[in-house]
């Protein structure tokens, strides 16, 4: 009789777990359904290579977050409490609980770029009113309850009868060879470039697709490049939002000087004295921020006037800034002079200027030079108007050329470690000779010339790249601008925030008469008057800062942040602010098609 009853038991908790599983297979099945609007966000591919990865990866990753679901939390119950009843109703309610929080995930997803998570979640509390609307959060629990009871109850009901069917190995299969070729797919993919499939790398929540790229660095494998066209299909950004309306018949010249690593506080009359009384001579601003605290965030910025996070959007490696494309198109010459540079973010952000870059075999400085006599030569035959973008690269490696006298040494302002202080003096012989450059650019431009002078990125003394490449300090992110243009107000100090977000929509407005909101095609607005936003992003997809009057923000992209004094040298214990927050988030998906 005992053993009787154990093996009832037995055969219970066998069937419990039976339909456990079934349960689970048919909740990932409504999981794929809800996913959907994942795919909706960020655009359905464009090929069967495409659509083929995104079919076996949403299979597995569903099914598989399904089942874990299950054996978490309902295969230890049929464990301890194996009747039907209570399992079936906890079930029901676990999964209901289990899609709204999906749903509720695609509908950030969709609003702000990321998946939940704590950090997430406090930000869209805040914003809940706007996030859901009407009364479908309140109907919709209700309807998947109901849904899941019928579901959970019908399976039990028809348990006996599945089980014979011997399908169970089947599926367990099937979804099995879909989870282990997605992530096979995916390390193909990633090795060699193919971005209709890498794209889609956090599309999912919880999803972290497998690489080789660990392997293939430790063996020196270099990742492959695609022309993978596919992707130009269908393009992920409305960029600009609307056609440009332009017209300009007085054209000036435009020469833009960008110098990678130029701190705003270095600008004075003992180390850049040309700079300094030219800068006193035109309109200057004093508290200018790059968009980045690197080359290529910096540059992004100043170009496409767009937040760094756009900076990984595959549109752009071959869509180039409106900017030049519109100087294009009103007839400009536009060339580029700059030391020779590798592996430029985005791939066309120079792809509409005629490039003139230089070796750097003799060094920096070296090919700065370079550049500013084959500046000096090209400009003097033009016949038409023309843009010239110079890139100035030296104090950004505290280089100087050999034999160059340069300035005595100073004791810093602020204190430095003795390496600091070393890195600084060479970095002020370095804009000395930088200065020295200037003077010989400016010398003899042709009247009608609109100048910018500004930086890439700010500068941190330190030869640690990685510290530059995560610091984002005032000392990495304020840079120079001064501009002389030419019929404007002149010797004119801009004491209110300005950023390089802001250039490109002035030139278009005021330059080449562009009658378009600069928010068609821009994240900025015009330098000449003050900004209404109270924040400013800086960085790009990957670490970023958001600089208000009083703090900075710095945030990963986990979601890990840091709050900071506005000198950065104290971290704040406060909570992030959620309205700024939430507009950084709704300004990263503003251009995005949906």
């Amino acid at each position: 009789m005992i053993e009787r009853k154990k093996e009832m038991g037995r055969d219970r908790v066998s069937r419990l777990v039976s339909w456990g599983h079934w349960f689970a297979f048919f909740n990932g099945f409504l999981a794929m359904i809800v996913g959907v609007r994942y795919i909706q966000t960020v655009g359905a591919p464009e090929s069967w290579i495409g659509w083929g990865y995104l079919t076996i990866s949403t299979l597995g990753h569903f099914s598989f977050l399904a089942f874990i679901v299950y054996l978490v939390v309902l295969f230890p119950i049929s464990l301890i409490l194996p009747y039907s009843k209570i399992l079936r109703g906890l079930a029901a309610i676990a999964a209901t609980l289990g899609l709204c929080i999906l749903l509720y995930d695609t509908i950030i997803y969709d609003d702000y770029g990321l998946h939940l998570s704590p950090f997430v979640f406090d930000i869209a509390w805040a914003d809940l009113n706007a996030l859901l609307q009407g009364t479908s959060y309140i109907v919709t629990p209700l309807g998947i309850l109901i849904l899941e009871l019928t579901a959970a109850n019908f399976l039990w009901k028809r348990i006996e009868k599945i089980r014979k069917s011997n399908y169970g190995n089947k599926v367990v299969l099937f979804i099995g060879a879909c989870f282990v070729s997605s992530h096979l797919i995916h390390i193909w993919a990633d090795a060699a470039d193919v971005s209709e499939i890498t794209r889609l790398d956090d599309i999912y929540p919880l999803s972290y697709p497998a690489t080789a790229r660990t392997f293939m660095e430790r063996h020196g494998i270099e990742k492959m490049q695609s022309d993978n066209r596919a992707s130009h299909l269908k393009p992920t950004l409305n960029y600009p939002i609307a056609p440009l309306q332009c017209s300009s018949d007085d054209k000036l010249n435009i020469l833009l000087i960008t110098i990678d690593g130029f701190r705003a506080d270095m600008v004075d009359e003992h180390t850049m004295p040309f700079l300094n009384q030219y800068a006193s001579q035109h309109t200057s601003f004093s508290q200018h921020h790059s968009g980045g605290n690197i080359n290529s965030s910096g540059m992004f910025s100043l170009l496409y006037s767009l937040q760094g996070s756009y900076i990984s959007a595959h549109d752009l490696d071959y869509r180039s800034p409106v900017f030049t494309q519109e100087l294009k198109q009103q007839g400009y010459n536009l060339a580029l002079f700059s030391p020779d540079m590798q592996d430029v973010v985005p791939g066309a952000i120079f792809q509409d200027l005629q490039q003139h870059t230089q070796d750097k075999t003799d060094g920096i400085a070296s090919a700065d030079i370079h550049s500013v006599d084959a500046f000096n030569t090209w400009y003097q035959t033009q016949q038409q108007p023309w843009f010239a973008l110079i890139n100035l690269q030296s104090p950004d490696s505290y280089d100087t050329p050999i034999g160059f006298l340069g300035i005595e040494t100073v004791k810093p302002k602020q204190p430095l470690k003795a390496a600091q202080k070393v890195l600084f003096n060479q970095y002020r012989q370095s804009l000395n000779f930088i200065d020295g450059q200037l003077e010989n650019l400016l010398s003899e431009l042709p009247e009608q010339t609109l100048v910018l002078i500004t930086g890439v990125s700010g500068k941190v003394f330190t030869s640690d790249s990685d510290q530059q490449r995560t610091d984002l300090s005032p000392a990495n992110v304020n840079v120079p601008l001064v501009i002389s243009w030419p019929g404007l107000n002149k010797r004119k100090l801009i004491d209110y925030p300005t950023s390089h977000y802001g250039i490109v929509p002035t030139l278009m407005t005021q330059a080449l008469n562009c009658t378009n909101n600069p928010q068609d095609y821009s994240s900025g607005h015009s330098l000449l008057q003050p900004s209404t936003s109270n924040w400013t992003y800086v960085g790009d997809n990957l670490v970023f800062g958001i600089y208000q009057q009083d703090e900075i923000t710095v945030i990963d992209r986990h979601g890990k942040y840091r709050i900071y004094d506005k000198d950065y040298n104290k971290r704040l214990r406060k909570k992030i602010s959620a309205p700024e927050f939430i507009q950084v988030m709704r300004e990263s998906r503003r251009f995005y098609n949906h």
